[in-house]
């Protein structure tokens, strides 16, 4: 009796759970869809490819073949010969050019037992790429005393200014320390062990010392190149995070942001460091800043107080990442949208093999990219509905059309990019360097990063070598004019050290 009851009243419950659960339903529906979807990007970063490329199946090609398959093949006969055999030509193998600016150290070698008479008719040139490593030497700097007549006191010419005073480290040891840490991803131990081999020992106290003095002297410059970037008119910003050591939480590492801005136009990027992703930090920096800032769709661009007037722009490159995320969930759909896309894409590398001007660029847009934008936009708009919020398509769309605005202002002027893929490629340094020193060891030690990562972003984007720059300008700093100090950012430099000849 009593299993019997218990069965009964599973079958009345199961009963009016099927009565009652179409919302129920629906909601367990979209719910299931969301960790579909979970699951799937959970196994893409275990397993998946990175890439974000989106290749297009045409499907006309494919039945091109088809309809050839089906004509009637002709009769064939068999008919025999024998030829000769062509010869093939065996192709030498080619070498890279060497470059001409590279020094040439020549060495001529002489024949044996040249006899009396002989003429030399010409010669033959080899060249070969040989390697020096980089050796430590000592710069000896030696001033001669000399005693007045007439007992007038002692002259002596004046030492030399030098980047850290009263230290034993020069502009070449301090350049060669922060490139190999911030652009070739060397951290301090792994250098440590580089001068060890040169039978040169260092601490890494010493190493951080110099660090520090570094990026005081460096410090007006980089509040120089903060100007810079705040006064174009067109800037894109990201973030990233850092791990920070942080003396009120022993044991464990605090994560921190570097704020990114990036000047397309002038072609100048400022790190920014701040321990939180708060609205705060864009605020602080972007305070007096006027033109237009392009983001993704983070909310904390979107609803800053400031005193400029900024025009918000979007990035098409994160609303294809969600439909590239979607091709699983929903391919046609995705797949329209990722296809329409392209098109626009296609339509900037157009504008970029032409180098066309700013003006020539918008108008260009305006009649090519205005009509394909105006169709997607309808698209995204009658099928909004016919997702459920939480699939992967539904983002994807709910994305777009709450960026839709943004995402379009590009067009409106030539000089706007449709993504900001130029700010996340000034970032990449930055997460290479994570990989290999894990942390920054203080939230003042971050910023000091900050600044050494926006000089030599900058460097890469101007093809200035940022060995020889950091070199020269540790070398003048101290005795540049603090008005003129726009002379030393990578984009305006022109060496003029004897330590950084260049050729």
């Amino acid at each position: 009796m009593y299993f019997s009851s218990v069965k009964n009243a599973i079958e009345n419950t199961q009963v009016e759970q099927v009565i009652l659960s179409k919302e129920q339903y629906e909601k367990l529906l979209s719910e299931n869809e969301y960790l579909k979807q979970q699951l799937l990007e959970l196994k893409r970063m275990i397993f998946g490819s990175k890439s974000e490329r989106f290749v297009p199946n045409d499907d006309s090609q494919l039945n091109l073949f088809d309809i050839e398959k089906q004509k009637a093949e002709p009769e064939t006969e068999e008919i025999t010969y024998i030829r000769d055999k062509a010869q093939k030509e065996k192709k030498s193998a080619v070498r890279t050019k060497i470059p001409c600016h590279l020094p040439r150290i020549e060495e001529t070698i002489e024949p044996d037992n040249i006899e009396n008479g002989s003429k030399k008719i010409g010669e033959e040139i080899t060249e070969i790429l040989e390697y020096n490593p980089s050796q430590v030497f000592v710069r000896k700097i030696i001033r001669p005393k000399y005693a007045k007549s007439n007992n007038d006191g002692i002259a002596i010419a004046e030492l030399p200014s030098l980047p850290i005073p009263k230290g034993n480290a020069g502009a070449s040891m301090l350049a060669y320390i922060m490139v190999s840490k911030f652009v070739d991803h060397l951290p301090y131990y792994r250098q440590i062990q580089i001068f060890k081999r040169q039978q040169l020992t260092l601490s890494d106290s010493t190493l951080n010392g110099w660090f520090n003095a570094t990026a005081n002297l460096l410090e007006p410059l980089y509040d120089t190149l903060e100007k810079q970037v705040l006064q174009s008119d067109y800037i894109q910003a990201d973030e990233s995070p850092i791990g920070v050591q942080d003396s009120h939480k022993q044991g464990s590492l605090h994560t921190g942001y570097q704020w990114v801005y990036r000047s397309p136009v002038n072609r100048l990027v400022l790190f920014k460091y701040h321990h939180s992703r708060e609205r705060k930090a864009p605020e602080k920096i972007l305070q007096t800043f006027s033109g237009s800032l392009q983001t993704d769709g983070y909310q904390a661009y979107q609803n800053m107080k400031t005193n400029g007037n900024i025009t918000l722009l979007a990035c098409f490159a994160h609303a294809r990442r969600y439909f590239e995320k979607a091709l699983d969930n929903d391919k046609k759909r995705a797949e329209y949208v990722l296809k329409q896309i392209q098109l626009l894409y296609d339509i900037e590398r157009n504008a970029r093999e032409r180098d066309i001007d700013f003006k020539t660029r918008e108008r260009y847009r305006k009649l090519y990219a205005q009509p394909i934008l105006l169709k997607l936009e309808n698209w995204l708009k009658d099928n909004i509905s016919q997702t459920l919020p939480k699939s992967a398509i539904g983002k994807a769309i709910g994305y777009t059309l709450n960026l839709w605005s943004k995402l379009k202002e590009y067009i409106n002027d030539g000089k706007y990019e449709i993504d900001n893929n130029l700010i996340e490629n000034a970032i990449r340094p930055l997460a290479l360097g994570r990989k290999n020193y894990l942390f920054a060891g203080s939230h003042k030690a971050a910023q000091r990063a900050a600044m050494m990562y926006s000089f030599f972003a900058t460097c890469k984007i101007n093809n200035t070598e940022p060995l020889a720059w950091l070199t020269d300008v540790l070398d003048r700093i101290s005795d540049h004019k603090a008005n003129r100090l726009y002379e030393l950012l990578p984009q305006n430099w022109k060496p003029q050290s004897s330590h950084c000849k260049q050729n």
